[in-house]
């Protein structure tokens, strides 16, 4: 079996279309594995939705488990290798690190609550990913809590979107695979792997003829503050992420409707509320805003696995706030079934 499979890997060249997370991670699992690979993205690396600031890898809740939130917790398992060797194949940072998460529990009827949550988190996560309730943490960045409480776990990690997009194209090119931006291959060959985003949502809507998914718009800031080693901060629907660069984001909206992808005043009132939360932030310049659609389901759950009636094409898209937890796992998948004929794709995720 093995020796089939290194055939496989040899005999395989794949076009892949779509410079994001999805396309990006899946070129380099497949490179690394031996395979040829050529990327073409439309625009640059990291264009659409994978440019954003957030980079938030975090769990989903422990209770109620289905498949879904097993794939993504295997995923959030892989990430530590991964990233390394990415890191290692690239010569250039990715922002990755297992930092953890801190949020602000109301009152003492919240934190009871928490319980079923904690005790759920015991028996599906690993036992140094621990969820837990704490007093007030020392230094970082500390959410404002009025029961004096927070809850921890130790799962959650961080990312930098933009370094890592970076990363997964150097270490692809390193290894021979082909990264062409600026451009859309002309007459795609070999197995044709589509992870092209919002983009790719309408067109397989077109194709199909029903609903399978639209774009999103978000919007994040980038602030300069220093707290590299702190946990992350999950409060008022906020996500505000510490970066090893002396950075934190903050994001982001979640816009259905709107007119133009540009920054509008709704950034603004992000950042007022993330300098409420942490008052570490109060005076925190503000470096960099970004705003473009991601990429949401109508499932709410990635779409991968073959393109119905189009024979050696296939697709991973649909991403939603969870793309970048989600990489290595879907990298693996997909791989295993351009490669190697292998279909372990949760029946959840599949068109």
């Amino acid at each position: 079996m093995a020796a089939a499979r290194g055939r496989a890997r040899a005999l395989t060249s794949v076009t892949i279309i779509g410079g994001g997370i999805f396309g990006l991670a899946c070129a380099w699992e497949m490179t690394r594995r031996g395979a040829p690979v050529r990327l073409f993205e439309a625009r640059r690396i990291g264009a659409g939705s994978s440019g954003g600031h957030v980079g938030a890898l975090a769990p989903h809740a422990p209770e109620n488990w289905n498949p879904k939130k097993a794939f993504q917790l295997d995923s959030l398992l892989m990430a530590p290798a991964f990233w390394a060797g990415v890191e290692a194949a690239s010569g250039l940072p990715t922002g990755y690190a297992r930092t953890g998460r801190l949020q602000p529990v109301a009152d003492a009827a919240a934190a009871e609550r928490l319980q079923d949550r904690i005790a759920a988190a015991a028996d599906r996560w690993p036992g140094d990913c621990a969820m837990r309730l704490t007093g007030a943490p020392a230094g970082g960045l500390v959410p404002d809590s009025r029961s004096g409480l927070w809850v921890f776990d130790g799962l959650t990690a961080r990312l930098n979107p933009r370094a890592a997009g970076a990363a997964l194209a150097t270490a692809t090119r390193s290894r021979g695979g082909e990264i062409i931006e600026g451009q859309q291959p002309a007459t795609p060959t070999g197995p044709i792997l589509w992870a092209t985003g919002t983009a790719g949502l309408a067109d397989l809507s077109r194709d199909l003829g029903r609903p399978i998914g639209k774009g999103v718009k978000g919007q994040s800031a980038l602030l300069r503050h220093a707290a590299p080693d702190a946990p992350q901060v999950f409060a008022d629907g906020l996500h505000i992420v510490p970066h090893a660069d002396g950075t934190v984001a903050i994001g982001s909206t979640s816009e259905n409707d709107y007119d133009h992808l540009d920054t509008d005043d709704q950034i603004d009132a992000l950042i007022a509320r993330a300098r409420s939360i942490c008052p570490q932030l109060r005076d925190a310049p503000v470096i960099d805003r970004w705003a473009g659609e991601r990429p949401r389901a109508r499932t709410r759950a990635p779409i991968l696995g073959r393109w119905p009636g189009r024979p050696g094409h296939y697709v991973a898209n649909g991403g939603f706030k969870i793309g970048f937890g989600m990489a290595p796992g879907i990298a693996q998948v997909i791989a295993d079934l351009i490669l190697d004929g292998q279909d372990a794709i949760p029946d959840g995720f599949r068109l």
